[in-house]
C-alpha cells in the first residue's frame, strides 16, 4: 500500500505541474506515431474508422470515431476556450485596452505572415490553397508546457504575453473556421441553431444560473450547427458566452470560472492527448520524396517556423518602437523573440484547421499536411527553448 500511496502522490504531483499538459500531449504524439509505423497501424485506422452511429426513430448521427472526437470532443475543448475568453474579457488581461495592444498586435503579424508565406509558396493550386489558415494557428497548451519546462528563467510577464497573444489567436482561429471552414448550408437545422441561440439569450437575460439547462440547450445547439453544415466546434464558443459570469444572488460565485476549472483537468489531460493520438498519426512508409518537397508540406512548415517568429516579433517591436505600447519591466526584445518563435508551435490548431481543410475532402492523396505541422511544432518547439534558455543564463550571469 505504501508503494500505492507513494506512486499516487508522484501522480498527482506531476499533474500539477504547469508543463505536464504539454508533456501528456507530447507523449500521446510520440504514441501515434509509433504505432502508425509499426504492426499495430492496421488496427490504429480500424479503431480511427470505426462506423459510431446515434439513433432515435429518423434522426441519425452516423460518423466515424475521428469525426466524433474532432466535432464532439474539439466541440468541449473550444467551450473551455470559450470559457477562458470570456473570463479574460470581462476580468482578466484582456479586460483592459491598454494591456492588449502588445499581445493583440503579436497574435494579428503571428496569423498574416505564415498565411503570407504559405500562399506565396502555393498561389495558382486551387486546391492547395484551401489550406491557407494551417500555419496562423498557435497551440496554447503545448507552448506553454514548453515554456513552463524552462522555469524561472522565464519571466512571468512572458508567461501572460503567451497567455493573452493565445488567447487572442484562438479568437482569430474561431472566425477563420467560421468564415472559411463551412459546408453547404441546411436552412432548417440552421433555423433550429438559432432558436437554441435566442433561448440561451433569453436565459441569461434573466439571469439563469442553472448551468444543466445551458448544457441541455448547448448540445441541441450542437446537434443543429453539426447538420446545419456550419462547423460543429462552434457551439462550444457561442455557449461557452452566455455562461453567466457571476452569479446574481452571490458575487463571489462564477459560473465561467467554476466551470473552466472543472474542465481544465478532462481538457488538458484527456481530450487534447485524444485529439493528438488521433490525429498525429502518420505512417512513415506512406511519405514519398513528392510528398515531402510538396508545396503544402513546405508552405505549413516555413509558415510555422519563419512566419510565426517574424510576424509576431516584428508587429511587437513595431508598436514598442511607435510608442503605442510599452514592453514590461522584467521583459526585453530577446524574451520577445525567443516565445515569438516559440509560437510557430501550431500542432492541435493546426491538425484540426487541416482536417476541414484536406482531409474530408480526400485531396491530400500526394502529400499530407501533418507532416508539415509535426516538423514545423517540432522544430518551433526546439528553437524557441533553445533561445529561451540563452537568454534566462545570459540574465542569471547579469
Amino acid at each position: 500500500m505504501d508503494k500505492i500511496t507513494e506512486l499516487s502522490e508522484v501522480v498527482e504531483n506531476f499533474l500539477k505541474r504547469e508543463s505536464s499538459a504539454g508533456i501528456i500531449l507530447m507523449a500521446a504524439t510520440a504514441l501515434a506515431l509509433i504505432i502508425a509505423n509499426s504492426p499495430l497501424d492496421v488496427y490504429y485506422d480500424q479503431l480511427i474508422s470505426l462506423p459510431v452511429i446515434v439513433a432515435a426513430g429518423d434522426f441519425r448521427i452516423d460518423k466515424p470515431l475521428l469525426l466524433w472526437i474532432n466535432d464532439g470532443l474539439m466541440a468541449v475543448f473550444f467551450f473551455h476556450v470559450g470559457l477562458e475568453l470570456k473570463r479574460e474579457l470581462c476580468e482578466g488581461e484582456l479586460s483592459n485596452p491598454r494591456n492588449l495592444i502588445l499581445p493583440a498586435s503579436g497574435a494579428v503579424g503571428g496569423m498574416v505572415f505564415p498565411a503570407l508565406i504559405y500562399v506565396a509558396i502555393n498561389w495558382g493550386n486551387p486546391t492547395a490553397m484551401s489550406g491557407w489558415a494551417i500555419p496562423a494557428a498557435t497551440d496554447i497548451a503545448f507552448a506553454l508546457g514548453i515554456m513552463a519546462l524552462l522555469g524561472s528563467r522565464v519571466p512571468a510577464s512572458l508567461k501572460v504575453f503567451l497567455v493573452t497573444l493565445a488567447i487572442i489567436d484562438d479568437i482569430g482561429a474561431i472566425v477563420i473556421i467560421a468564415l472559411f471552414y463551412t459546408d453547404n448550408i441546411t436552412e432548417v437545422a440552421l433555423m433550429i441553431a438559432a432558436a437554441c441561440f435566442a433561448v440561451l439569450w433569453l436565459m441569461n437575460r434573466r439571469r439563469v444560473v442553472d448551468l444543466p439547462g445551458y448544457i441541455i440547450v448547448g448540445v441541441v445547439l450542437w446537434v443543429a450547427l453539426l447538420k446545419s453544415g456550419v462547423h460543429a466546434t462552434l457551439a462550444g464558443v457561442l455557449l461557452a458566452a452566455f455562461i453567466p459570469m457571476r452569479n446574481p444572488t452571490d458575487p463571489l460565485d462564477s459560473p465561467v470560472i467554476r466551470l473552466e476549472h472543472e474542465l481544465n483537468s478532462a481538457v488538458s489531460f484527456a481530450i487534447l492527448p485524444i485529439f493528438a493520438l488521433a490525429n498525429a498519426g502518420i505512417s512513415f512508409s506512406n511519405i514519398s520524396p513528392e510528398g515531402i518537397f510538396h508545396p503544402v508540406t513546405w508552405g505549413i512548415f516555413l509558415g510555422l517556423v519563419v512566419g510565426k517568429q517574424v510576424g509576431v516579433f516584428l508587429c511587437c517591436w513595431l508598436v514598442v518602437k511607435m510608442r503605442l505600447a510599452t514592453l514590461p519591466e522584467d521583459l526585453n526584445f530577446r524574451h520577445l523573440y525567443g516565445c515569438a518563435v516559440l509560437c510557430g508551435v501550431g500542432f492541435t490548431m493546426s491538425l484540426f484547421i487541416g482536417g476541414l481543410a484536406f482531409e474530408q475532402t480526400g485531396v491530400n492523396s500526394i502529400f499530407d499536411e501533418r507532416v508539415g505541422i509535426l516538423a514545423g511544432s517540432g522544430l518551433s518547439a526546439l528553437l524557441g527553448y533553445a533561445v529561451l534558455y540563452w537568454v534566462g543564463q545570459q540574465q542569471v550571469r547579469k
